[in-house]
């Protein structure tokens, strides 16, 4: 075998065993509504428009995405659901992966208040980066 197939051999053998790590390796969500806090994981989406809103209590929804990519970014919705209808009483943008300097106690959304206008409820988050995952090849 000749020198060149043999580095072409070893550099594709040390290819194949490094795990490909996404960019956007998941956030970690903390939500409190009524005083019970609750935690909801979520995973980087190529599709953002496909990811569903979780119901919280009677009167909230609430949607978290991590849209992979070159423009990584995570974005958070609340509506206030009634009967048939909803309406966005919230809505934030963070970049990601967050700078380097957000983690502090309350990860990179800080803590937020979301109000929903007829009722007065309370929904309270903050969201962290969770450890990167490896994606599949």
């Amino acid at each position: 075998m000749s020198l060149q197939k043999l580095q072409n051999a070893l550099f594709c053998f040390t290819l194949a065993a490094v795990p490909v790590v996404s960019r956007a390796g998941g956030v970690t969500c903390h939500y409190v509504y009524g005083g019970e806090e609750h935690v909801l994981a979520v995973a980087p989406t190529a599709a953002p428009y496909t990811v569903p809103a979780i119901a919280v209590g009677s009167y909230f929804q609430f949607r978290v995405v991590l849209e992979d990519g070159p423009r990584a970014a995570v974005h958070v919705y609340t509506y206030a659901a009634h009967a048939e209808s909803r309406a966005l009483v919230h809505e934030a943008a963070y970049r990601y992966p967050p700078p380097a300097d957000a983690g502090a106690d309350y990860g990179f959304t800080g803590y937020q208040r979301v109000y929903e206008p007829a009722l007065g409820s309370e929904l309270e988050y903050w969201c962290e980066a969770a450890q990167a995952v490896a994606a599949p090849r």
